[in-house]
């Protein structure tokens, strides 16, 4: 596309690109946006280097005009919409990019290959941290996913409510606290599971978390007891029927006056398993393999589309597809959530160039690139967190049948003007 466009000139036309959901996925009542501190980053330092350059002309992919004007990219244009650990619905215009066609299009892989992923599992983390109803949850997922994908995943779960994740990397890099537990290895590692126990509680402390299920679990919480004393700072279990030995657990626990001892529960949970265990007496939670796979959906279903671009004359058209399955609306669009006693009713999503005022209603819709340059607020760290902090309030204004794990209807109407 690209070379095409710069062959015939209209690669310098300005364009305006958008990136929404036509559906939620698995019927789900709303999405939670994440990854865009990163796609900032991303687009910033975008850049095709002198090795790349090489390979596209050795395999002759594009013209050497073409290769020429990839040699200067830079972004120069300007990039809006949702604040990240916000919640979106169908056609919600997530991300809006406004540029020459040229230097926009080129963005589309970048942008949804970010958001799709992150996006997917932070609305899975939501859901789960709804289901735990205030009990901690910690990401674990590391060891099920991409290497790289592990730390974005933990950002994204952290930015929906997770408490803490095993990935340092994302702790140095996000600022993500970090937490973790001994593996069964390190307990096999010892001549007796007493022998690993003593070994971690004078390394760690009393305060520890015990992994107590690699052999016997209540001859476990016996020695672990008997070793920590009523001080031990927690069990985790990863196996069995999690009702019954939770319960178990926590009535021979108390029996041994280790009240103030927690139980933290782990094996491939997701929201319907934690959801399961709402009357059980668990006091945390670790999920890894089905929150890094989005719980089943592993893609937000973001596309990126061509909403708006300048005619011959410099005219603004709104342009979009118009076959049965994916027909879009063109035009440049604006978002605002309408609430009615603090609680949200309705989306609503305007097509016009200027952004416009919709009287008791949020604008959904902020800055963040202008002249190629990202707004610092939304970057780094202090971008995570202010994500989280975001996330925590758009949440809790969502109706009561958003919280829902069952097949439905989005939470609330997007209404299109």
């Amino acid at each position: 596309m690209l070379d095409a466009a710069l062959r015939d000139g209209t690669a310098q036309r300005p364009s305006v690109f958008e990136v929404f959901s036509r559906r939620l996925s698995g019927g789900r009542r709303y999405g939670v946006l994440a990854g865009t501190g990163r796609v900032l980053e991303a687009v910033e330092r975008f850049r095709f280097g002198a090795d790349e350059l090489e390979w596209l002309a050795a395999e002759r992919v594009v013209s050497p005009t073409t290769i020429d004007w990839l040699a200067d990219y830079r972004f120069g244009g300007s990039i809006s919409g949702y604040r990240e650990g916000d919640v979106y619905f169908p056609t919600s215009p997530v991300l809006t990019v406004e540029g020459t066609f040229a230097e926009a299009v080129i963005l589309e892989t970048l942008i949804l290959s970010i958001l799709n992923a992150d996006s997917a599992i932070a609305t899975a983390a939501a859901r789960m941290v709804s289901a735990a109803n205030g009990r901690p949850i910690a990401e674990m997922g590391s060891r099920r996913t991409q290497e790289h994908a592990a730390v974005s995943a933990a950002r994204a779960a952290w930015i929906a409510g997770f408490g803490a994740t095993s990935n340092l990397e994302a702790g140095r890099r996000w600022g993500v606290p970090t937490m973790g537990t001994a593996a069964h290895a390190f307990t096999l590692l010892h001549d007796t599971e007493e022998g690993a126990f003593r070994a971690q509680i004078d390394a760690m402390g009393t305060g520890t978390t015990l992994l107590i299920d690699t052999y016997d679990v209540m001859a476990a919480v016996e020695t672990a007891v008997r070793i920590a004393g009523s001080e031990l700072g927690a069990v985790r279990i990863d196996s069995g029927d999690l009702p019954v030995v939770v319960q178990a657990v926590r009535d021979r626990l108390d029996a041994l006056g280790a009240t103030s001892t927690t139980i933290t529960v782990t094996n491939d949970l997701d929201e319907y398993a934690i959801a399961g265990l709402a009357a059980s007496p668990v006091d945390s939670f670790g999920a890894g393999t089905r929150l890094v796979g989005g719980s089943g959906y592993p893609t937000a279903g973001f596309v990126y589309k061509l909403v708006e671009r300048a005619d011959e004359d410099g005219t603004m058209r709104a342009v979009a597809k118009k076959s049965a399955e994916k027909a879009g609306n063109g035009g440049r669009k604006w978002a605002f959530r309408r609430l009615e006693e603090g609680v949200a009713v309705e989306e609503r999503i305007v097509v016009t160039d200027e952004q416009p005022h919709v009287a008791d209603a949020r604008d959904l819709v902020v800055p963040l690139v202008v002249g190629g340059i990202p707004w610092a607020e939304y970057l780094g760290a202090e971008g995570a967190r202010a994500a989280r902090a975001h996330h925590a309030h758009v949440i809790a204004e969502l109706p009561a049948d958003a919280r829902r794990l069952s097949g439905g209807d989005p939470a609330i109407p997007t209404v299109l003007v």
